[in-house]
Parts: C-alpha cells; structure tokens; sequence
C-alpha cells in the first residue's frame, strides 16, 4: 500500500478509474435531468446554472448523457473481458499444461480468431441477430479470447519450467493441481495487468461500433453515438464532440495508468527496487 500510494501513475489512474465507476453508480440514483427527455426549444444551449454543459440537437441535457452513458462503457468492459478471461485462460491453462497437439489446436483457434477482430465480428453478428449493446458485448468478448489465451499460455510455459514446478511433478502431484496452485498465482499478476488494458480497448471499441450504428441503440445514450450526432454539427456547436470524446479519452488513459501501475506494483523485481 505504501508503494501503491507513492506511485503517480497508479494514483493518477485510479482516480480516473474511479471517476468512471462513481458517474456510473451515480446514475442509477440521479441525474441533473432526464437522459430521455427531449426538449427541442432548448436545443444547442450553452453551459448555465440549469445545464452545466449545454444541451444538444434534442435539447438533451449533456451531463446527464455522459453519465448515464458511463454505464454502457462499464458493463461492455466488465463483460467482454470477463468473457475473454474465462475462455481465454482456460484455453491457455489447457494448452500449457498438455502440450503437444492440445496446444497446438488452441493456438491455431486463437490465430483463426484474430482473423476476426470486434469490428468485424460486430457487423457479422449485426446481420444475423441485429444491432445492440449485447452484440458488441459479444463480439467484443470474442475478439479477448484469443489474446488472453496467448497471454496465458506464454506466461504459464514459463513457470512450468521452474524448479519447484519440476520437484511437485517428482512428488507425484498431477496437471491440474501443479496448475491451480503453482502456475495459475504465479501469473495471476501478469493477467490482472491484462484485463485493465483489454478493458481500456472494450471502451474504445464499443464506442466506435455505437458510433457505427452496430452498438446501442437509441434512446440508450453511449458516447460513441454522441459522437455521431455530434459530426454534423462540429463548427456550430463543436462541444457536443468534445465532451463525450474527452470521457472515452479520460476513462481509457486511466485504465492504461492504473495497469501501467499495477504491472509496476505486482512485479516482484520491480517491488525490491523501490
């Protein structure tokens, strides 16, 4: 804890990150306004007293269509990696810990997946299924799978070579306890750092695919097809651009902080330096 807190990047990162959740939770309770509430009269208005960020084409409150949309950004991050993380590590657990033809079929699995990445994967399954939240979720969790998987593996090879795995091997113990209690801990680090950075890229990714149309649909708000709306109107009211940029570039910056952080903190030759 005291390393954590003499760290920039990491207290830099955290409050970021914890900016995000907080305008997140807060929206489930309250909101200066409605984030449904067209008022078309009070379209384009300028900061006030009664909006603190102007209104936008719909007479839309802007602060409340940031917060509100914070909620879509954390549910496809916290979704999509854990999605990426449960099949991912598991792939990568497996192929690690057999080897031979059962590692070579799940790195050949992870290199056909990356043949399709989230935008891609996002348009296939809005054909078949249509637009929505849940289809970037999906397609977003897809494209993680692979890369956790690769992670996995290479981190778990590693361990696998270390003496006190080879003397557990010698005392009899089998795959998957050598597995659960020696090489799993042991990268459980390496893979925290992972998933902060996979996060930061849901965000960015679900924001493209609802500024593409294939992500939330209205009268939902997300930041992406703020963005979106915004485009017509950048030399008129150019603010409604900014300010949902300026969130996607806050939230994923304080993710890539805090995991720059993390990675700094949980790597033991790094700790004994400091």
């Amino acid at each position: 804890m005291n390393r954590a807190l003499r760290h920039p990047s990491f207290i830099a990162g955290g409050l970021l990150v914890l900016m995000l959740l907080l305008a997140a939770a807060l929206s489930f309770v309250w909101t200066p306004h409605s984030a449904f509430e067209i008022d078309v009269p009070a379209k384009l208005q300028g900061p006030s007293a009664s909006h603190w960020l102007g209104t936008d084409s719909l007479g839309r409150d802007i602060v409340s269509l940031l917060i509100v949309g914070s909620q879509n950004s954390i549910a496809v991050g916290v979704i999509a990696v854990g999605i990426g993380m449960g099949f991912g590590v598991s792939l990568g657990l497996l192929a690690a810990a057999r080897r031979g033809w059962v590692e070579e079929l799940v790195m050949r699995f992870s290199d056909f997946t990356f043949a399709f990445p989230a935008l891609l994967s996002a348009i296939m399954l809005t054909a078949i299924y249509g637009p929505g939240l849940v289809t970037s979720i999906v397609a977003i969790g897809i494209f993680n799978i692979p890369v956790f998987a690769r992670v996995t593996r290479a981190a778990a090879n590693a361990v696998w070579s270390r003496d006190y795995v080879t003397a557990s091997r010698a005392c009899g113990k089998n795959q998957w306890h050598i597995t659960f209690t020696h090489v799993l801990p042991n990268i459980a680090s390496g893979l925290i750092v992972q998933a902060t950075i996979q996060f930061a890229t849901a965000i960015l990714a679900e924001a493209a695919l609802s500024y593409l149309g294939l992500g939330t649909q209205p009268p939902q708000p997300s930041w992406g097809r703020m963005l979106n709306e915004a485009q017509s109107m950048m030399f008129q009211a150019p603010q409604l651009a900014i300010w949902p940029g300026l969130a996607i570039a806050l939230s994923v910056l304080g993710l890539n902080l805090m995991g720059d952080g993390l990675r700094d903190l949980l790597d033991p030759r790094l700790a004994r330096s400091r």
